[in-house]
């Protein structure tokens, strides 16, 4: 039988290298820094404006990809509101929850949410959900629901807000708090309108503390 001849042994301290891929595998990606640059480019262009190539270039995948991670772009939309009410309502939970002082309590969730809204490269950007989805609201049955379900939210935990600062005698006598909550609600919404378009600080802060005296009385 004849041996066949074995090769020459490794040197010392060599390693096996593992077979090279082949090209054309698509990059890794992280799913929360593409949510983020997708949300960017929606916020900036507006979600009927925007295209998949826009889209593409923004996150750095390409349509398949793109489609393969989050669907088509109304998903990829729906999943970029979904991340920005979760962000939103972060930044000011502590103040909705913590017990202070309802006065203190209403300044810093406005204020949290003016930080949000006057933000942006190129100048305040406004609030990310009233900004692209009220229009598209009209004829896009899934994102009208997140709209309204964020706005439930707001004058559910306004009112909540409202009710114990109440108990505490923070708040007019004979206040509905549940009708305080959605005049709070619907002036932060306010606030976020005002924000886009450039309304001075100054003014922003007027219409905060005009929300705190209506809703506790003048100090």
């Amino acid at each position: 039988m004849v041996q066949k001849k074995k090769g020459p042994p490794p040197l010392p301290g060599a390693r096996l290298q593992a077979p090279r891929r082949g090209r054309g595998r698509p990059p890794a990606y992280d799913p929360e820094v593409a949510l983020d640059k997708a949300q960017e480019t929606f916020w900036k262009r507006g979600y009927a404006a925007t295209s998949l190539d826009e889209l593409s270039a923004a996150t750095g995948m390409n349509r398949p990809s793109l489609y393969n991670a989050f669907g088509d772009k109304r998903a990829l939309y729906l999943k970029t509101l979904e991340r920005y009410r979760a962000k939103s309502n972060a930044a000011v939970a502590e103040a909705f929850t913590d017990g202070r002082p309802l006065r203190q309590a209403l300044r810093a969730i406005c204020d949290a949410l003016l930080a949000i809204w006057l933000s942006g490269d190129e100048g305040p950007r406004g609030c990310y959900l009233i900004g692209t989805a009220v229009t598209e609201a009209a004829t896009e049955p899934a994102v009208r629901e997140q709209l309204l379900a964020s706005m439930r939210s707001s004058d559910a935990g306004f009112a909540r807000l409202i009710e114990r600062g109440a108990a505490r005698g923070e708040v007019r006598p004979g206040s509905d708090p549940a009708a305080l909550g959605r005049l709070a609600a619907a002036t932060v919404h306010t606030l976020a309108l005002r924000a886009r378009i450039g309304t001075p600080p100054d003014e922003l802060a007027a219409v905060v503390e005009a929300l705190v005296d209506t809703v506790c009385g003048p100090e």
